[in-house]
């Protein structure tokens, strides 16, 4: 009998992704998946719900889905879920930062995996939903810059004469800054960027933007690809030089963010201030605390004329396309899991199913997130 996939409407508030969609149907159905959903759960994204009867999906209530599937697939997992023992969750669920969440669903018996935790090595780049997700929070953080600037972002020659492109500036070349870089050049726009690791200083030229230098006094590589948290000394020093580029732009977008860490302060208040009137900060860290110190995730604070955009779950304000990124990631990660019989094989051996499975058998078992969660015990 084949096992059930069920996939909820997503519960977080304004969250308008969701797990699957008719494209990632058959790679489900390849694995030996019979796929439930919830009815309304791909309407936010583009997808009603003929679109899924049609090609072989039960439509059914969300109550039916928590008592019959095996596994639940999920854009956002929580804790406020009426999982039941023995079922396996799948999805974002944010272990590194809320932790105790992880030891809920554990503690109900429940098997979870964490898309955020998954490897960056060559096999999972396909399982890779976090990239996902940063290329579309990239592309739309500069359309919410050039909505909220005043300026167009081209050069133009006018009969009023010529009007000069913006200057934008972006912080962190990961997927989402790379992809910020590239949409604000397509735009038009006069396009510099930054990143303490020196090595990505060629994928911002190549993208037809300068690379902005500043000497932190020490290396920020990280491992699998991602920024190390630098020393207090080393912020400052970035801060000081950080300050002159900074006063020189139309728009700054930040995407500077450690795993499992509160995000750096990159703009202060004072760089703030020596930004012209009308210009733009996107501040894409502003879940994990913000890159600017005026941030609040969430809202716009105006700032002696500048604004300050803390937007939160960007990728769902594209909502057809991320979903559709993220179910293809998804399905790819369910079909590694699932083996040659059809059923779901946990083999901690592997990489990534081991850097990905959070709680198993009643218990957090991920290494770094039980730390994390002893750390949050003791200091209640």
């Amino acid at each position: 009998m084949a096992l059930i996939a069920g996939v909820l409407k997503e519960r977080a508030a304004g969250e308008r992704r969701v797990a699957a969609t008719p494209r990632s149907l058959p790679m489900l159905a390849d694995a030996g998946l019979e796929v439930w959903i919830e009815a309304g759960a791909g309407l936010n994204a583009g997808f009603p719900d003929a679109d899924y009867a049609s090609r072989s999906v039960r439509v059914t209530t969300g109550e039916d889905i928590l008592k019959n599937a095996d596994l639940l697939l999920a854009v956002q997992v929580s804790d406020s879920i009426a999982y039941r023992a023995g079922q396996t969750a799948i999805g974002f669920c944010d272990p590194l930062n809320d932790p105790r969440a992880a030891a809920e669903i554990a503690r109900r018996g429940v098997t979870l995996f964490s898309m955020e935790l998954m490897p960056r090595i060559t096999r999972a780049q396909s399982m890779d939903a976090l990239s996902s997700m940063a290329t579309i929070a990239g592309y739309k953080a500069v359309l919410m810059a050039a909505n909220s600037l005043g300026k167009m972002f081209p050069m133009l020659m006018t009969a009023a004469g010529t009007i000069p492109p913006a200057r934008v500036l972006v912080i962190g070349a990961g997927v989402a800054g790379l992809q910020a870089i590239a949409t604000a050049k397509r735009l038009g726009a006069v396009v510099s960027g930054y990143d303490v690791r020196a090595a990505v200083r060629e994928q911002i030229e190549s993208l037809g933007a300068k690379f902005v230098t500043i000497d932190v006094g020490e290396s920020a590589e990280g491992s699998g690809g991602y920024a190390r948290q630098l020393s207090e000394a080393a912020i400052r020093r970035q801060q000081e030089q950080m300050a002159a580029v900074i006063a020189e732009q139309d728009v700054v977008i930040t995407t500077a963010a450690v795993p499992g860490r509160k995000a750096p302060i990159l703009v202060t208040r004072e760089m703030v201030a020596g930004l012209a009137p009308g210009s733009v900060i996107v501040d894409l860290a502003a879940e994990r605390g913000g890159n600017c110190e005026l941030t609040r995730a969430g809202e716009t604070v105006v700032e002696n004329g500048v604004s300050v955009l803390g937007p939160v779950n960007v990728p769902s304000s594209v909502p057809n396309h991320s979903s559709q990124m993220y179910a293809r990631n998804l399905a790819t990660f369910v079909k590694h899991l699932m083996g040659k019989e059809k059923k779901l094989e946990i083999h901690p051996g592997d990489e990534i199913t081991r850097e990905t499975l959070v709680a198993r058998g009643g218990e957090v078992v991920h290494a770094r997130v039980r730390d994390l969660l002893e750390g949050a015990l003791a200091g209640r």
